[in-house]
Parts: C-alpha cells; sequence; structure tokens
C-alpha cells in the first residue's frame, strides 16, 4: 500500500502531467498538517507565528522597512506563496511578492498590546503570508515623524511586530528571518530593491529541490515498520475533550487581562551546569498534565522535531515535523533513563509525517483523533539574534492573551537561566488549575534528577 507521502507525491505530479501548473509547489508534510489546521478553522484562519520587538520611538523607518521586506519577499519563495488546494491536492501557489508593512493606530485608551491582538485578530486569510505591523506604546501614543529623533530606552517606545503564517515558517527559519531582515534594512538605498532574477531562479530551485528531497524522506519514513512502531506506541493515546472550565473567582491578574481568549505564566530558574536534557523537560510537562487532566490519562503532548533532508539547501520554509509523546499522566518514570529511552526509540522514526503517525494510531485502535493536549517547544538563547534596524537592537517581547491553537502550551529557552513559559486556552482550563500545572512544571525542573543504583 502507497504511503500518505507517496499517494500526494503522486497526485501533485499529475497536476504537472495535466496541463503543466509551473506557479505552484508542493507542500512538506508539517505544511499539509497546517493547511488541514487552517480548513477546520470555521474562519479559515491560519496558524500564526508572531516576534515582537520594542525600539526607542522613531528608530523605525517604514519605507526603510519596506523595502527591506520586499527583498525578502522577492528572493524567499515561500514569502510570495499562498497555501492552495488545487483538484484536492494541497499546493503553495506563487505570487508577486507584497509584505504589507503598516503603521497601527491604537484606539482611545488602547494599549499597544491590545492594538497588536485586535490587528491579528483581524488578520485575513486572503493575503501575504509575511506582514509587519509597528504599534505606538507609552503615555505618549502620536507617532513621530520621519525626521524626529529617536527615544532614549527609558522614552516612549514603539513595538515590531513581524508576523508569518505557519506554513511559511518554522522555528529554524525565524532566526534567519530576523538577520536578512536587518541586513537588508542596513543596506536599504545602497542595493537595488529587487533582488536578481539569477539570484530569484537560484533560490527558487533550490527550494524546490529542498521540498522533494523532504518528501522524499518523508515517504521513505512511512514504512509498514514505522507504522507499527506508531501503532503500538501510540494506540493507547486519546486526547481529552475540550470541556470549559466552571465559573470560577476572577483572580487579580485575570481580572487585570479582562475577557482575553488565553492565560499565561512564565518563570526564570537556576539552569544546571549540565543543563536541562529534552527527556526532563518531557516529564516536567507530565507533572503539568496530571495536574491538568488527572491521572490515569495517556494523553498526546506534540514537540517540533527535525530540519531540513541531508543535501538541501538551507532554505526558508516550514520542514519540522510534529512528533507526538504519549504522556502517561499521574506516573513518574523510575529513573530518568526509562523516559530518555522511550524518546531515543521515537527519535528512530521521527521523520514520520503527523498525518501518517495519526492514520497508524487510529489502525492500531486508538480513539485520538489527531488533536494535541499540549506541545512543547525548545529554544535556545544563543540562537535567538536581536532584529537589528539602524544599529539599533530591539528588544524581543511577549505579547500575551493571544488565541492558543491547543489547551495548553510550554516553551522553554535555553541559557544562562531556564525561561519557562506557558499559555493555556481559558475555555479548556481554568487560570488556577493552570498556574497549578505550571507550578508542578516548574517543581520537576527544580528537583534533582532521580539516579539508579
Amino acid at each position: 500500500m502507497l504511503s500518505i507521502t507517496s499517494q500526494y507525491l503522486a497526485r501533485f505530479r499529475r497536476l504537472h502531467d495535466n496541463g503543466g501548473t509551473p506557479d505552484v509547489l508542493p507542500v512538506t508534510g508539517a505544511q499539509r498538517r497546517f493547511v488541514l489546521v487552517r480548513s477546520m478553522d470555521p474562519a479559515g484562519r491560519p496558524d500564526l507565528v508572531p516576534m515582537f520587538f520594542s525600539f526607542p520611538r522613531g528608530t523605525v523607518d517604514l519605507r526603510r522597512l519596506a523595502s527591506a521586506a520586499r527583498r525578502l519577499a522577492a528572493l524567499h519563495p515561500v514569502l510570495r506563496a499562498r497555501p492552495d488546494v488545487l483538484r484536492g491536492t494541497p499546493v503553495l501557489r506563487l505570487t508577486r511578492p507584497d509584505v504589507p508593512v503598516v503603521r497601527v493606530a491604537p484606539a482611545p485608551g488602547e494599549s499597544a498590546a491590545t492594538a497588536v491582538r485586535r490587528v491579528l485578530h483581524d488578520w485575513s486569510p486572503e493575503g501575504a503570508p509575511l506582514r509587519l505591523f509597528l504599534v505606538p506604546d507609552g503615555p505618549d501614543r502620536a507617532p513621530d515623524g520621519p525626521g524626529a529623533a529617536p527615544g532614549g530606552p527609558d522614552g516612549p517606545q514603539e513595538v515590531l511586530a513581524v508576523v508569518l503564517e505557519h506554513t511559511a515558517c518554522d522555528g529554524q527559519s525565524l532566526a534567519r528571518i530576523v538577520e536578512e531582515l536587518g541586513a537588508a534594512y542596513a543596506a536599504a538605498g545602497h542595493v537595488a530593491d529587487e533582488p536578481s532574477p539569477t539570484d530569484v531562479a537560484a533560490e527558487l530551485d533550490a527550494y524546490r529541490e529542498a521540498v522533494l528531497l523532504q518528501l522524499d524522506a518523508e515517504d521513505r519514513a512511512g514504512s509498514p515498520a514505522a507504522l507499527a512502531y506508531w501503532g503500538d506506541r501510540l494506540r493507547a493515546v486519546r486526547e481529552r475533550a475540550a470541556v470549559p472550565p466552571p465559573q470560577q473567582p476572577a483572580r487579580p491578574a485575570a481580572a487585570a487581562s479582562g475577557a482575553l481568549p488565553s492565560g499565561s505564566a512564565e518563570r526564570r530558574i537556576p539552569a544546571p551546569d549540565t543543563g536541562t536534557s529534552f527527556p526532563q523537560l518531557l516529564d516536567a510537562c507530565r507533572a503539568a498534565a496530571t495536574v491538568l487532566y488527572g491521572k490515569a490519562h495517556v494523553l498526546p503532548l506534540g514537540y517540533p522535531w527535525g530540519g531540513r533532508p541531508p543535501g538541501a539547501a538551507p532554505v526558508l520554509g516550514c520542514f519540522l515535523n510534529t512528533v507526538v509523546f504519549p504522556t502517561a499522566t499521574g506516573t513518574t518514570p523510575a529513573a530518568p533513563e526509562e523516559t530518555a529511552g522511550a524518546w531515543w526509540d521515537d527519535l528512530d522514526h521521527a521523520a514520520a509525517p503527523f498525518d501518517t503517525v495519526v492514520h497508524a494510531a487510529r489502525t492500531a485502535g486508538s480513539a485520538w483523533t489527531g488533536r494535541l493536549d499540549g506541545l512543547l517547544t525548545v529554544d535556545d538563547a544563543r540562537r535567538r539574534p536581536a532584529l537589528r534596524l539602524g544599529g539599533v537592537p530591539g528588544r524581543e517581547l511577549h505579547i500575551d492573551g493571544r488565541p492558543v491553537r491547543g489547551p495548553f502550551a510550554v516553551s522553554v529557552t535555553q541559557g544562562p537561566e531556564l525561561a519557562l513559559r506557558m499559555v493555556w486556552d481559558r475555555a479548556v482550563h481554568s487560570d488556577g488549575t493552570a498556574e497549578d500545572a505550571f507550578a508542578a512544571l516548574t517543581d520537576a525542573l527544580r528537583a534533582p534528577a532521580l539516579t539508579t543504583g
């Protein structure tokens, strides 16, 4: 039987055989997942990946920034492509480079964070996959003129939101986008606004080759042995029903955020000298999930993993697969090696596309629908460059209260300290329960690892 990837490739190739479609590109397994998520959303909204940077007021020249952004979109195919379904086949359709760069005027009494949330809520599904928004912040929010001197670090600020659709990027793409946007901004006015046709053609060829190599790797990873592995591994998995929490007394933090759809918590703790291993983070998420869902469940916890396939150029795009870890709540591993061993076994089969893994689990008897109960992402502070515009580094910040796709998500940034963040959907988890779950996660990472002997 042909794998899901083989069937997809056959359909895509038939598009070319039946008249030719030179303006479309195939999608990776990761992109197929996000196209599916988008199709299941009642409003057709895509998953968004925003980055927020604070600059002294007057730093950002919008005309210069727009020129830099257009240059990136002209060079990188995925930044000028739109998800589409052609004869039942998901594709990316190439269009002209178009990056909206918008100065947002907050409504009376509206904070910069609220204005950003409003803009993201109003995101039109039909449009560019990369969009930039500049919002004044601080008590005096009147926009400065283009010739105004930037304010100091303690003066009025402005927030720049760099927002991408998830089909256009993964975690490995974000650092490169930040670096190239800053470089193009610095060069604006000194080099041509558009890359040369030769560079554009070379980047398109490199991107197409990378996607085809990725699909070839995913096809091989969907072998009968891999299907049997994931079927056995995930047979007991089942996501918990999304039941709204009972009415809860308003805590100060919740009351201050009004009716925002999500809550959040964050903390920094000392990082161990030897670092924190990924299995330790999985066990910490298990502790949080036990508080959120109770004991004796096996929940699907997803995490991104992978990279560009061997032999592929380091192109921008969405290549990282979502791997599923069956998280048994209410249990404690006898030793760190127990979680680590299971995780290493999973990585041997981690290239199997998400939709293939869901199919394998359901074929094996799981009632899992493919929704995730939690998500874990891990980053390295040394690989998060600051966005520099005109020689001024922006300060990356978080804007909370945005809608989240899953019931809860944990992000960890490793560095001199361990920066922990958790967000949750308030339609699923009450603030009190989620805060207790975050405390359990933090405590699990503070506790010394179990040892055998």
